[in-house]
């Protein structure tokens, strides 16, 4: 039976690779483009186009506060943002409230501190 496949991803080649599994002595994986350290996402990650831009930078917000894309156990991941203005309010949110950022970005909606509104 073959191994079970999961996501990498390179930020600089705007790149993702489905590779094995990780095993125990398995050593850091490298872009095969740039031969820079690849990011492990996770099974349920979707690679946005290699073009856009925005939705890229967004990814590298999330990779870089430590949240990937991992399958839980019957609905996915769970909520990601998608959009670099839902990554700024939750910013904005996290700061005024002093919440963890990771925390927050997982969150499907926030309410903003001053208004009392909920943000999406």
């Amino acid at each position: 039976m073959p191994s079970a496949k999961t996501s990498y991803v390179c930020l600089p080649c705007r790149a993702s690779y489905k590779q094995a599994r990780p095993g125990r002595d398995a050593g850091e994986r490298v872009c095969p483009r740039c031969a820079g350290p690849l990011i492990h996402v996770g099974s349920a990650f979707a690679a946005p186009k290699r073009r856009d831009t925005a939705a890229w930078r967004t990814l590298s917000v999330l990779l870089h506060a430590g949240i990937r894309f991992h399958m839980g156990c019957c609905d996915g991941p769970g909520y990601r943002p998608r959009t670099l203005g839902e990554v700024r309010e939750r910013m904005a949110h996290a700061r005024a409230t002093g919440e963890p950022f990771a925390e927050v970005l997982v969150r499907r909606e926030v309410r903003e501190a001053s208004k009392g509104r909920r943000v999406q």
